[in-house]
């Protein structure tokens, strides 16, 4: 029975830029005639990925769990050799040359052309395949010194490579045992058999109602100025909003096992550590200039079995207008429960929802209430689990 867990957070951020176009103004996009406040999926994405790290540092997941998204693996590679004995110059011209038997280019900066994510324990394995092959693998001759012969292309460079380093090689790029890329997938451009396709689906964050774009105009003073020369040494705006934002996430559990290995005590960690993540976690865009840390007051996770996946977007497909003294963000959780029981009324899914109403909306017997975050991960694990 497929299990698929969806995450509902309304979370209301005070005058913030948490997440910027290529002009430095928050994201934004038109949504049900409006225009609403946006963070990106990648931004929340991060944002947990983050978390994850430090997860580590307390102990709830393992540093192997982790996996790094990075240009510079020769640099990664490097290191791990440099620990088992070998010369740190002759050690980038082995990872270069084995590299790029299967395909994975370097530039002559030493880094990859596109990000590279990938598990600490890959890291690892090919750094002990290029130590067990070492008098196998050539030196980096993809550019003669002397008579300044073209770089190889990928092509010819796999072609030239010792089939079994090629072959010890490609076997080894599965993903591991890495949190992260099971839950968000990873893409290897040159090497399409070890893409790995992602267990959760993560939205692009609305707000619940209509925005406008707001400017701070500011200004600076250069402290050593003498006193009888007025005016200020700097000054410019920075746009921002404030925005209660609606957040969906989704994640399959049995591609989440899939990807891991068949892991399913890891893929439940793994669960575990997403939905804290997911809920506590915020992107970091302009903090110490805003300091917009609000968590979220409304939190409702859905197990379903054998289901859909549904985002309850439209419940704010008409912006949502309060009166004086209404809570915003208690009037966008009655409006989301509504639209999630007119939606379970016409599709009946088997479902059960437990949900962390601090705003204490009125839900009219929209799922199971609790008290606190570890509560409502601890019911959603056993019900995923049943």
């Amino acid at each position: 029975m497929k299990k698929l867990i969806e995450i509902h957070i309304l979370q209301n951020f005070a005058p913030s830029n948490l997440n910027r176009d290529d002009t430095g103004a928050p994201k934004d996009a038109f949504f049900g005639g409006t225009r609403r406040a946006r963070v990106s999926s990648q931004c929340f994405k991060r944002a947990v990925r983050q978390h994850f790290v430090s997860m580590v540092k307390q102990g709830t997941l393992e540093d192997q769990d982790v996996a790094q998204r990075t240009k510079r693996v020769l640099e990664s590679i490097t290191s791990v050799l440099v620990k088992m004995g070998r010369l740190e110059e002759e050690s980038r011209q082995k990872i270069i040359s084995a590299l790029s038997s299967i395909s994975i280019a370097l530039k002559d900066d030493g880094k990859s052309e596109y990000l590279l994510f990938l598990d600490k324990r890959e890291i690892q394995e090919i750094a002990n395949i290029i130590n067990e092959k070492w008098d196998s693998i050539g030196g980096n001759d993809d550019k003669n010194a002397e008579d300044k012969k073209p770089r190889k292309g990928k092509k010819d460079a796999k072609k030239d490579a010792d089939p079994q380093l090629t072959k010890a090689l490609e076997t080894i790029f599965t993903g591991g045992k890495a949190v992260d890329i099971a839950l968000f997938g990873r893409m290897l451009t040159d090497m399409p058999k070890a893409n790995q396709y992602a267990a959760c689906q993560v939205a692009h964050s609305i707000s619940s109602h209509a925005i406008e774009r707001e400017f701070d105009f500011y200004t600076a003073v250069d402290d050593l100025k003498p006193d009888d020369i007025a005016g200020a040494d700097m000054l410019g705006t920075v746009e921002f909003n404030s925005a209660c934002l609606y957040r969906y996430a989704n994640v399959d559990f049995d591609k989440l096992v899939e990807n891991l290995n068949g892991d399913s005590e890891l893929a439940e960690k793994g669960l575990r550590a997403f939905l804290e993540a997911f809920v506590i976690a915020s992107p970091s865009g302009k903090q110490n200039s805003f300091a917009a840390h609000n968590p979220p007051e409304f939190v409702a996770i859905t197990v379903c079995n054998n289901g859909a996946p549904c985002n309850l977007s439209n419940a704010f497909e008409a912006a949502i207008r309060v009166k004086a003294n209404e809570s915003l963000t208690r009037r966008s959780a009655e409006e989301l429960a509504m639209k999630a029981q007119v939606l379970q009324k016409a599709f009946g899914r088997d479902e059960v929802t437990y949900v962390l109403n601090i705003v204490g909306a009125n839900l009219s017997g929209l799922g199971y209430e609790v008290g606190s975050l570890n509560e409502i991960i601890n019911k959603t694990i056993a019900a995923v689990k049943e």
